[in-house]
Formats: C-alpha cells, sequence, structure tokens
C-alpha cells in the first residue's frame, strides 16, 4: 500500500490524543504495517510513552553510576529548524514500529521558523523521503493550533479528532474543523478528515451516552463505529513507557484501539476502491 499519513489533532489537552497516537501506531504495526509515530509537541508525551528518554528524563538521571554521557539526542527540532534528514533521528520503539522523538526545544519553533519562507511546508517536505519506508505515519500534534499544528495538518492526508465524552469538547472540535478548511484551501487541499473519535468514554454515564448520541447526530459517518472506552490500564501504561498493546494486551484498551486500526484498514480499503473506479 501506500503511504498513508495521519495527524492526530485537537487543540483540547486530555482528550487521549498521545494515548491514540501511541496505541493506534502500535496496533497498526501489530498487524505488520511498517509505522513512523512522530513527535510534533514539545511536552514529548509521545515520546515519554514509548520510553524514549526526553530532556527532563536525561537530566534528571539520579544513577551516579551510570557513566554515559547526557549528550542532547537529535529530534523534531533539528528536522524543522536545521534541515537535518528525518532518517537521522528515527528510534525503533516496537516490531514494524518507529519514533521521530520530540525536544523541549520545539516550544520556540514557532519564534524561530517565523521568518522562514514556506515555513508551513517543512514537514511535508522532511518526510518525503520515507515514503517508500513506511506504510503508515501517524503525526501527535501538540494541543494548540499553532504553527506545529499546521505542519502536522499541511503534511497529513487524513485527520482524526479524538474527542472526550463531555459537552464542552463539541466547542473545540467545531473550531478545528473550521480551521482544517482553512488549511485546505490554502495549503492542502486533499486533506480530509479520516474521523471523529469518541475517547474516556464511560458506558454506565448517562452524560457519556449523551454526548456520544449528540457528536454522532452531528458528525454523521465522519465518527468512528469503534469508541475508547475508560481504562484505568491506557493511563497506567506511559508510566511503563509501552504501549496498551505491550502492558495489558487484553484490557478493553486494548481491544479498542486494535478495533479502531481494523476500522482506520477498512476505511482505507473503501478509499482505495472508490479512488480506482473514478480513475476507470
Amino acid at each position: 500500500m501506500h503511504l498513508q499519513t495521519y495527524a492526530i489533532v485537537n487543540q483540547k489537552g486530555g482528550v487521549g490524543k498521545t494515548t491514540t497516537s501511541v496505541n493506534i501506531s502500535a496496533s497498526l504495526a501489530e498487524l505488520g504495517y511498517k509505522v513512523l509515530a512522530v513527535d510534533l509537541d514539545a511536552q514529548a508525551n509521545l515520546s515519554a510513552h514509548f520510553g524514549y528518554p526526553t530532556d527532563e528524563m536525561r537530566q534528571d538521571n539520579i544513577d551516579e553510576n551510570d557513566t554515559t554521557p547526557l549528550v542532547a539526542r537529535k529530534s523534531m527540532y533539528d528536522v524543522l529548524r536545521y534541515d537535518t534528514p528525518i532518517e537521522d533521528i528515527l528510534v525503533e520503539v516496537d516490531t514494524n514500529l518507529f519514533l521521530a522523538p520530540s525536544s523541549l526545544l520545539l516550544s520556540a519553533a514557532d519564534l524561530e521558523l517565523g521568518g522562514v519562507i514556506g515555513r508551513e511546508q517543512i514537514l511535508k517536505r522532511a518526510l518525503t523521503s520515507i515514503h517508500d519506508k513506511f506504510d503508515f505515519v501517524i503525526i501527535d500534534c501538540p494541543p494548540s493550533l499553532g504553527l506545529l499544528s499546521l505542519n502536522g495538518l499541511v503534511a497529513a492526508a487524513k485527520v482524526i479528532v479524538p474527542v472526550q465524552s463531555e459537552f464542552l469538547a463539541l466547542h473545540g472540535v467545531r473550531q478545528l474543523l473550521d480551521t482544517i478548511d482553512q488549511v485546505r484551501t490554502a495549503y492542502n487541499p486533499a486533506l480530509i478528515v479520516g474521523g471523529v473519535l469518541l475517547c474516556l468514554h464511560d458506558s454506565r454515564r448517562r452524560l457519556d451516552k449523551t454526548v456520544a448520541d449528540t457528536v454522532r447526530e452531528y458528525f454523521g459517518d465522519l465518527v468512528f463505529s469503534t469508541i475508547i472506552r475508560t481504562n484505568v490500564a491506557l493511563a497506567e501504561a506511559p508510566a511503563r513507557g509501552c504501549s496498551i498493546l505491550r502492558y495489558d494486551t487484553k484490557c478493553s484498551g486494548a481491544e479498542d484501539y486494535r478495533n479502531l486500526a481494523k476500522e482506520v484498514l477498512s476505511n482505507e480499503s473503501k478509499s482505495n476502491k472508490i479512488r480506482n473506479q473514478s480513475a476507470a
């Protein structure tokens, strides 16, 4: 299959964006696809979730017997700021699964890249060199709609929007969809919404069911059939530096993300069939 690039975006924090980025990547890799997870957030939560030592973790190394020098490793900052080939920063974190790690230095990206011509296209250009090396690129965007998220949207073919089962989340999604329309008009005409994903859902709560019904009524077919249920293992996995598939392979969180990966693949298959029919 040709490379599929997804941006996981929501300007609201705490809705399951990074959790989704990690576990959809791991689920696709488990199915045999070669996946690259790109961490565009200066907080580096995606990198930490995969067990990759972030800037703070390296500086807070308290093992006095460890003589390994605390050398600053290359990250997405080097790719965006200095045109470092993205291949030079990749870390293999699991079978078929690679990470392009983040750095706290990315927090200055808006200022440092503000005067760069074509600054919204930097990530898209960087990914051209790996088009034949991966099946999927999953981009974890920061919880804001600044330059980093814009790079993610310009580089992506599709957007997945995680939504928490609460009413206030709907307002942010409407704003995000407007932003996606603007990006489509100005920079990336092929960009589409690949799906709205209900996360942190507790079917025992009447509010969650009401919000889920409202989301489906408002966004229709854009909403994934798969719902990510509230599961304590999903909150515990980051501390172990691994995906939910490695931490608790039989829990409901692992089941949900495996189902999401299958739904994404099914949607890709339908899209390919439609494209082939149109071409014929």
